[in-house]
């Protein structure tokens, strides 16, 4: 890592009932907001399960809750003046060591992935409806970077654009977390796939599967004349009116990211503004609002142990490189999914 200065651990040893977390007691950069220390391990409720955490994913929307920028993100529930949450982290791939007297599926000693409330520690609670049985082929580490990602992609392709065999589908992002996955779960619907990427990309689009891929550095998406019947847009930066152009007459719009500047509303404002025009165009623009649950997580751990979709792992930090991990992700260096392990 280089001049990397690393957060460093607590020297005293903790007692059973406490754990290892990142801590964030205010807004701001990571650098300043994250801290590593010693503290409780999280409660359950009768419905959740406490998971050892093995791994757990980072994504763009990280950095979102740790700056709590933009404003909007904090009047949605996460805590104006101050986060309602101190430990971050979602996405997580464990060892179940505790259950609430209402869970029926899961019990101690299952190996799980999908998504949790804290995952930056070494323990994590959970509601039993947001996880499944981690996929036999898959790493901690791999499965770690899969669940909201993976959904995500999956609720977008089969979902809200409705893609069937022989559709046009160009993913903007396809290099990225969500995007690695759409391209894949766009195939396996039968879709001819574009992905559009960086240069230094390429290759990795088109190993995933895609038909065609488009360097965004040497091309625009509307240069090849090639209309879609589908665009998954993950991107962010590129106005309704140039997507509209790149869409079949009826085809669909889903937004899925919306990584633009902006204090109060970043790129959210797109996605207010998609859905009122759709009203009055033939084209369908639509959001995407992701649902986390545990029947699209098996529905994916299927797509996994067939072969079909493999996870994009680009690298792994150690949980006291929490802030290097976030930077890392925010710098757009990723390809596919970074993730922390324990």
């Amino acid at each position: 890592m280089g001049t990397e200065q690393h957060i460093t651990p607590a020297q005293a040893q903790p007692t059973k009932a406490t754990m290892k977390a990142i801590l964030q007691d205010e807004y701001g950069p990571a650098d300043r907001v994250l801290r590593l220390a010693d503290i409780d391990r999280p409660t359950i409720g009768d419905d959740e399960v406490l998971v050892e955490v093995r791994a757990a994913g980072v994504d763009p929307g990280t950095w979102h809750l740790v700056t709590g920028l933009p404003y909007a993100i904090r009047l949605a529930g996460f805590g104006v003046r101050a986060p309602k949450t101190r430990v971050r982290g979602l996405d997580l791939a464990g060892r179940i060591v505790a259950v609430g007297k209402d869970v029926t599926r899961l019990r101690p000693g299952d190996e799980v992935y999908g998504i949790g409330e804290g995952a930056f520690a070494e323990y994590a609670r959970a509601n039993q409806d947001k996880l499944a049985p981690r996929p036999k082929n898959l790493t901690a580490e791999q499965a770690a970077a899969t669940p909201i990602s993976a959904l995500s992609a999956l609720q977008a392709v089969r979902d809200r654009a409705g893609v069937q065999p022989g559709h046009k589908v160009l993913v903007i992002g396809a290099s990225g977390g969500v995007g690695s996955f759409a391209v894949q779960i766009a195939k396996a619907f039968g879709a001819d796939v574009t992905g559009v990427c960086g240069t230094t990309k390429v290759d990795l689009v088109r190993s995933l599967g895609a038909d065609h891929v488009i360097d965004y550095t040497l091309n625009d998406i509307g240069d090849t004349g090639q209309r879609y019947d589908v665009i998954l847009d993950m991107g962010g930066n590129r106005s309704l009116t140039r997507l509209r152009r790149a869409l079949t007459p009826r085809g669909t719009l889903v937004i899925i990211g919306a990584e633009a500047d902006g204090r109060w509303v970043g790129g959210a404002a797109r996605m207010l503004r998609a859905p009122l025009l759709s009203r009055f165009v033939g084209q369908k623009l639509v959001t995407l609002v992701s649902s986390e649950n545990a029947r699209d997580l098996l529905v994916l751990t299927e797509l996994i142990e067939s072969g079909t979709v493999t996870p994009v792992l680009d690298r792994t930090f150690p949980l006291h490189e929490t802030r290097a991990a976030i930077r890392y992700v925010r710098e757009g260096r990723a390809r596919g999914k970074v993730v922390i392990t324990l």
